[in-house]
């Protein structure tokens, strides 16, 4: 399988090909997802809410998502890694954005950088994509910032600002970008008029690509599940068994057996035995 750059996910837009997004926050859900042939692997910042227990996006910061941007890198091998820009890190000033950024690529091994639209954000897009690093914008519910957790867009006026910003990403440089929680018919509009790549998440069919948060998609998170998130196996019945199964083995004294343990030659034993 070859390795999957900014230039693959466009020329599948390009060609009509969809495009697949999900997300990973450590080495062994990074290899699974890689091996599974997706084109990109996001470390999102939905790393607070479904790995660190956290209520908010905006509660976990740079220290936090460069550690687990580095341990799913050293799994990815073949999808194109993008890391989230946590709430904070580009919002104070283009040259503490770009300093963020690059501490993604060059710490921690991400090929680009994903930053969700707030009010100001255009100069810090504009400044890290002529610093030389690849930006994926995210539009429409933007979690970092949302007051409400609800579908955008719905009414012409609301579309129009989304479209406004989309069209305002791509003059930065942008070469993809998250539709999240905005209707259908809005997210196909944006996918025919841009040249970036569009990633749905609650935005129908027709953008380019889709993206899930993968604890979702395997069941391994219950606190919350949004409509747009397919659950396509629930693996958190059968770990909880498996888990309930050693408890009782251990306590039954079922394990460890003589196959799970490790022997000393006869002569060494009694040795052992007369100290």
């Amino acid at each position: 399988m070859s390795k999957k750059t900014v230039t693959t996910i466009l020329e599948k837009k390009k060609g009509g090909q969809k495009i697949t997004m999900l997300t990973a926050y450590d080495y062994p859900l990074g290899c699974l997802v890689d091996a599974a042939g997706v084109d990109i692997v996001l470390v999102g910042d939905s790393l607070a809410n479904v790995v660190l227990g956290l209520e908010s996006t905006r509660e976990i910061g740079m220290p936090e998502m460069l550690h687990h941007t580095k341990a799913v890198r050293r799994a990815v091998k073949d999808a194109l890694l993008v890391a989230d820009m946590p709430y904070g890190s580009f919002h104070k000033s283009t040259e503490e954005a770009v300093a963020n950024a690059r501490r993604f690529v060059d710490e921690a091994g991400a090929e680009a950088v994903k930053m969700e639209w707030f009010d100001g954000c255009l100069e810090a897009v504009a400044a890290i994509v002529q610093a030389g690093i690849p930006v994926m914008a995210h539009v429409g519910l933007t979690p970092q910032t949302a007051e409400n957790f609800k579908v955008q867009g719905k009414d012409a006026a609301s579309a129009q600002a989304i479209l406004k910003q989309t069209q305002e990403l791509e003059k930065c440089g942008c070469f993809s970008i998250v539709l999240e929680c905005i209707p259908a018919a809005l997210a196909a509009k944006i996918t025919a008029a841009t040249k970036m790549a569009t990633i749905g998440i609650g935005a129908g069919a027709e953008c380019d690509g889709q993206v899930l948060v993968t604890p979702d998609l395997l069941g391994l998170f219950d606190r919350f599940r949004p409509k747009f998130a397919k659950q396509y196996v629930h693996l958190s019945e059968p770990i909880l068994a498996a888990l309930k199964d050693f408890v009782r083995e251990v306590e039954a004294r079922d394990f460890p057996t003589e196959k799970h343990s490790f022997h000393m030659p006869k002569e060494d034993r009694e040795k052992l035995e007369s100290l």
